[in-house]
């Protein structure tokens, strides 16, 4: 026969189950509500034409880790003939980020890949008047080859500079039920004039988001900055 202390002891035990399911987020929001990143950034504006490319930072094979964390994955070649400027874009959509799965970040990518980085430092990133970005840029060096980074993450309407900060607002989400969608923005260009470089991929950037829908700026941005471009 059961004693009365296993009886309870059981009972905790289910009762701890229930509530573990109860607090796992669950509910899922989207900034993305329909069609595919790509449909919203134009591959042609202003003086900014493009080309599809690979990259071999983001790698999306199947099976892959990438794989599993993207549900999209557009990378880009823009060319500024006028300015002799070129800027790759990649823009890595994950419908969920969950404990399982988040956004990579370039600071970790890039060294795996053989990079050092020389420069590694949060930047508020101007995109219209009065209004920024909580981005990052990098200056990255390996062998003859260096490159200029700027990015930015969205974990539902978090944008946060470092991993301790996507973690936090991660915690913070999940606390509310919530799955949020997120996506990287990584801008990038060669050459080794650092002011030059992060000046072409500053002005690229404001161009880009000025040439999206403004209802569709949030996919990029979060809401609270896409209201405050659409009103400066």
């Amino acid at each position: 026969m059961m004693e009365r202390r296993d009886f309870l002891l059981g009972a905790a035990c289910l009762a701890g189950a229930a509530g573990g399911v109860a607090l796992k987020p669950h509910h899922e929001v989207k900034l993305l509500k329909s069609g595919k990143v790509a449909d919203l950034v134009p591959a042609k504006f202003g003086d900014w034409t493009s080309e599809d490319v690979g990259d071999p930072y983001a790698i999306n094979g199947p099976g892959t880790l990438s794989a599993k964390l993207y549900n999209e994955l557009i990378t880009r070649q823009y060319v500024n003939e006028k300015a002799q400027a070129a800027v790759l874009m990649l823009l890595a959509y994950g419908g969920k980020q969950s404990d399982e799965l988040q956004l990579h970040r370039p600071e970790v990518c890039y060294p795996a890949f053989g990079y050092a980085l020389v420069r590694n430092e949060p930047v508020s990133l101007p995109v219209g008047k009065g209004v920024t970005i909580p981005a990052r840029r990098l200056a990255a060096v390996q062998d003859d080859r260096h490159e200029s980074i700027i990015y930015w993450s969205r974990m539902g309407e978090a944008l946060p500079q470092t991993g301790p900060q996507q973690r936090a607002a991660r915690l913070e989400i999940g606390l509310k039920g919530i799955v949020p969608d997120g996506i990287l923005c990584r801008f990038s260009t060669a050459g080794d004039d650092l002011d030059r470089s992060w000046a072409s991929i500053n002005g690229f950037v404001a161009d880009l988001l000025g040439a999206i829908a403004v209802d569709k700026r949030n996919v990029l941005i979060g809401d609270q900055r896409a209201n405050a471009l659409r009103q400066a």
